[in-house]
């Protein structure tokens, strides 16, 4: 029995934490094939002997069941060490390397385990063990809590920007066409004026994908490029040449946006004609930071001392 705390304070539950679920993880995908969250969530439940009760526990926050945050934690902690995949949206599939360790079955599977593992160690920020085989220091001991605070914010979106990045990769070319003019209507462009952003018909758009206004006022427009390519693609030169002798007759700005990667000639190519570029992950940062495609689940406000309040 784990003792754990949810809205109405301290009970007891029997729901492992998310390291202790790694091999059950695992052994639900053993078989090779593709399973969804919800067939991996029961088997681990039925293996961990978690009640349907212990199931419908909630977070504090009250957004988020307990059990299939740990579920979530759990797949999160093993596909950064390379043991899962996720080969379409909403489903997981085991690696070659996660049966290797099924069969060598270490005792015990647990984060130290992952943390052999260079991806993982680069994933959550920790350091490798010396030669000795003794754990090195771990940087977040040496960390005040503010900072503990700031690493964990850093690594849940990083894991937010993969699910988004992931999620529109599984979509049209045109939804990302319209994704991209409704980011830019929310960071501010284009103001309330009717037509502000519009995507343009495929045929004959002559390689602009998207038209916003830059301002309120309209007084000028920014052309759009949006390549939804594969996030390990990399966008060369020849395709920002193009681009720039789409707009090049027109009174206006560039932007290329893509969800795969930039060559640093491609880059060169971009500040040399004052075209702005966003990638794969400025672009699941700025749909993070401008809220869209996302949902806030809890809100933390961190509070000091007023020192003037105790003035005498």
């Amino acid at each position: 029995m784990v003792f754990d705390t949810n809205m109405e304070g301290v009970v007891a539950v029997s729901i492992p934490k998310h390291y202790e679920l790694y091999r059950e993880v695992l052994q639900s995908l053993e078989t090779g094939g593709v399973r969804s969250i919800t067939e991996i969530r029961d088997f681990v439940a039925e293996q961990k002997n978690v009640s349907e009760e212990d199931r419908t526990i909630p977070l504090k926050s009250g957004r988020r069941l307990m059990f299939d945050d740990r579920v979530y934690w759990a797949r999160t902690y093993l596909k950064a060490a390379g043991f899962i995949d996720y080969p379409k949206r909403g489903f997981t599939q085991i690696t070659d390397e996660g049966k290797k360790v099924l069969n060598e079955n270490p005792q015990p599977l647990d984060t130290a385990y992952l943390s052999k593992y260079e991806s993982f160690r680069a994933f959550v920020g920790s350091k490798p063990k010396d030669d000795a085989g003794e754990a090195a220091e771990d940087d977040r001991m040496e960390q005040t809590p503010q900072e503990r605070m700031d690493s964990s914010f850093s690594q849940i979106n990083s894991v937010l920007s993969g699910e988004i990045l992931g999620e529109i990769m599984a979509l049209s070319p045109t939804f990302f066409e319209w994704l991209v003019v409704r980011l830019l209507e929310q960071m501010g462009y284009g103001g309330s004026l009717d037509g502000a952003g519009v995507v343009t018909p495929r045929s004959g758009d002559d390689g602009i994908d998207g038209i916003i206004r830059e301002d309120k006022l309209g007084f000028s427009n920014i052309y759009i490029q949006a390549k939804r390519y594969a996030l390990d693609r990399t966008v060369n030169k020849p395709e920002l040449q193009g681009f720039v002798g789409a707009i090049a007759n027109k009174a206006g700005k560039g932007l290329f946006i893509t969800t795969a990667k930039f060559s640093d000639g491609a880059r060169q190519c971009a500040k040399e004609n004052h075209i702005v570029l966003v990638d794969g992950d400025k672009l699941a940062e700025l749909m993070i930071e401008y809220g869209v495609g996302v949902s806030t689940i809890q809100t933390y406000e961190i509070k000091k001392l007023d020192s003037d309040f105790f003035a005498e």
